[in-house]
């Protein structure tokens, strides 16, 4: 069976990026779940968590360092993972009742 324009393989409907983030709710803390010590960042020279942050948080600044926005993080830790700059990113989990919530769409 040929998958129709609308489905990907699986059977599973395709949906746009719109209609999936439709589905996502932020459930802002008044304390970050993620903190970027830009002074560590200023010595990068990879710049890794920029191109690896699926939400896209991370900015390089014209001084060097990181601009960051943990409002609309996915919790993925991705940015923990890959950055291999000790004490550059600081992850905890959000507090209770806050954080990413996925609803089905």
């Amino acid at each position: 069976m040929t998958p129709t324009p609308s489905e990907r393989p699986g059977g599973l409907p395709d949906h746009s990026f719109e209609d999936r983030m439709s589905t996502v709710e932020f459930r802002v803390s008044e304390r970050p779940h993620i903190t970027v010590d830009s002074d560590v960042c200023r010595g990068c020279s990879t710049r890794v968590c920029v191109h690896a942050c699926p939400a896209r948080l991370f900015v390089p600044t014209s001084d060097g360092s990181i601009l960051f926005n943990y409002e609309q993080c996915f919790e993925c830790g991705t940015c923990y993972q890959v950055c291999d700059a000790d004490g550059a990113i600081t992850w905890t989990y959000p507090d209770g009742g806050h954080g990413v919530a996925f609803r089905k769409g």
